[in-house]
């Protein structure tokens, strides 16, 4: 099972970085490899991305949404993936937001590459073009406030 975490401070107030990451048929702006992201309904995601030079499409379910502090989510199709983004307010105009992602690498290909790390550089390039995408904006692109509890995602 591969397992990455960083995080990384924007500088934007906690609740502009936070509405941005529910932005995510957006996504493809800042995420290499990531071809698109549709959003079905307020809890689930078709997703196609061109990894290792194959494209591959899964659909995932969020699990979890809080406004202002996290949003996690699963894989309910397609590889085994998982994951959270949380957003910890530094003062009023900074914002760390720390992304964790465990998957489980099919064949080969991706385990070598798990192995040698470009993965783990993958997430950050993303995170840093996060960060330049939403402090070149300075505001969202849209939001959505609504809450997702653990309990009745099911």
């Amino acid at each position: 099972m591969g397992k990455i975490e960083h995080s990384i401070e924007v500088n934007v107030p906690l609740s502009t970085a936070y509405n941005q990451w529910t932005q995510f048929e957006d996504f493809p702006k800042f995420m290499t490899g990531i071809k698109a992201v549709r959003q079905i309904d307020d809890k689930t995601l078709e997703w196609t991305a061109k990894l290792l030079g194959r494209e591959q499409s899964w659909m995932a379910e969020i699990s979890e949404q809080v406004p202002d502090q996290r949003i996690a989510w699963h894989s309910t199709s397609g590889q085994p993936n998982s994951g959270m983004v949380s957003f910890q307010r530094m003062d009023d105009n900074t914002t760390r937001v720390t992304l964790e992602l465990e998957w489980d690498p099919e064949g080969v290909l991706e385990n070598v590459g798990d192995i040698l790390g470009f993965d783990d550089r993958q997430v950050r390039g993303d995170l840093e073009r996060f960060k330049e995408s939403i402090e070149g904006r300075g505001e969202e692109s849209g939001a959505w406030r609504g809450e997702i509890n653990k309990t009745a995602a099911g």
